[in-house]
């Protein structure tokens, strides 16, 4: 069989094993609360929040599809014309056309022109934040951290690159299989590594002072059977007014992350309710599910962008021969965005579904929905949500239940349980 045909066989397999993955271990079986229940909860809110919460997502979204719709236009330009292959040439050129320097400096170059195009997109948004007031940061700081998450972004785009083009010169006929596996295996790797190394150069985690609260965490933890390292407060007031709280690592690397506004703005049994909606995450295995689906996914895409874009008609849009040469990485870039476009749908589903099995897990290990309820409204108000958003925009890209839904959960577990 051809290295072709070993391709199609290796992706079915990986495409069935992803599917069943999914099918076992995500919670299809958790549909939202009835319709009837979440416009209850609706008119329980503030008239007034739910008010600020659509404005300010309308102030948004012509900030967040226009980026959208000029990062598909940048990618699909730069990957179906030859302009995206004379730019990687260009980028080459000082260091010889050497094809590690076209690979690592063309490949950055063209990731950093889609980022500068839609740059002016992410500075509205930050507009908006700020006249909103939950952004606290000034330019100064939203300058500095983008440019950290673009040098992030570099390393690690650098290292990826240089190996994945090392890999098809090594094994030009089956770079496809090492490929798929040093994807997954990059999956994996950036679960354990992501916490523990990235995470600080944008926060500063400081130990919760001992206390009550500090002490009701780490016993709920014990009793979930969830044992977490520590208890930390990120510092995320330096840029926000949002309210959060997240278990961050794997294994020995867990630990309890609390943003310090949320010390701030909640009381501690609501501070308790979200942390045990996190424990439920941790409880569920949700990161390494996450890391095992993220792993087949990113295996199959590598093999199916072998597949896809070694089409000759592609090929000649591209100006390019082959799409293992380092030029045809923009037509790469461009295949993978409209594919993110297009199962970002089924993303937001499978994490809403996710999320909704935590918040049952948070209602089941704190026995009480009344604070549960409380919180999801605090988050609301703090976070600026819309509570109930348009239903097309809930479909195509909500990672959580709304907020109607999860506050119409919690009266349906206080109904069952008698309160």
């Amino acid at each position: 069989m051809s290295p072709r045909g070993w391709a199609v066989l290796t992706l079915a397999g990986l495409v069935v094993a992803l599917v069943v993955a999914s099918a076992v271990l995500i919670p299809w079986h958790r549909p939202p609360a009835p319709r009837a229940d979440q416009l209850a909860a609706l008119r329980a809110l503030p008239v007034d929040q739910v008010a600020r919460g659509r404005s300010f997502h309308a102030a948004l979204r012509p900030a967040a599809y226009s980026a959208l719709a000029v990062g598909l236009l940048v990618a699909l330009v730069l990957g179906l014309t030859p302009l995206g292959s004379r730019l990687v040439e260009l980028a080459g050129r000082p260091l010889g056309g050497h094809w590690a320097a076209q690979a690592v400096l063309g490949g950055l170059a063209v990731m950093l022109l889609a980022d500068l195009l839609t740059l002016p997109f992410a500075a509205w948004r930050q507009t908006v934040l700020t006249r909103y007031g939950l952004s606290t940061q000034g330019w100064g700081g939203w300058a500095i951290d983008l440019l950290k998450s673009y040098a992030v972004s570099a390393v690690i785009g650098g290292l990826v690159l240089l190996g994945f083009y090392s890999v098809i010169r090594l094994a030009p006929r089956w770079w496809w299989a090492f490929g798929a596996a040093g994807a997954a295996g990059l999956v994996v790797l950036l679960s354990f590594v992501l916490p523990v190394l990235v995470e600080p150069v944008f926060n500063k985690f400081t130990p919760m002072e001992p206390g009550p609260l500090r002490s009701e965490l780490i016993s709920m933890a014990a009793r979930d059977g969830v044992p977490v390292r520590d208890v930390l407060v990120a510092d995320a007031s330096r840029r926000t007014r949002a309210v959060n709280a997240y278990v961050s690592g794997l294994g020995p690397t867990r630990r309890v992350v609390v943003y310090d506004t949320l010390l701030r703005e909640a009381t501690p049994a609501e501070v308790t309710s979200v942390v045990a909606h996190e424990l439920g995450h941790a409880k569920d295995r949700d990161v390494r599910v996450g890391t095992l689906t993220g792993a087949l996914g990113a295996a199959a895409a590598v093999v199916a962008l072998y597949l896809i874009g070694s089409w000759p008609p592609l090929l000649r849009l591209a100006g390019v021969d082959q799409v293992a040469e380092p030029r045809a990485f923009p037509l790469l870039i461009a295949l993978v965005t409209v594919v993110g476009l297009i199962a970002t749908p089924v993303q937001a589903l499978v994490s809403r579904r996710v999320e909704a099995r935590a918040d049952a897990h948070a209602l089941a290990l704190t026995g009480d929905p009344a604070t549960f309820e409380a919180m999801q409204r605090r988050l609301a108000g703090v976070n600026l949500a819309d509570p109930d958003p348009p239903r097309w925009e809930y479909l195509y890209s909500a990672s959580h239940p709304s907020t109607v839904e999860r506050m119409a959960a919690a009266r349906a577990y206080a109904r069952e349980i008698g309160r």
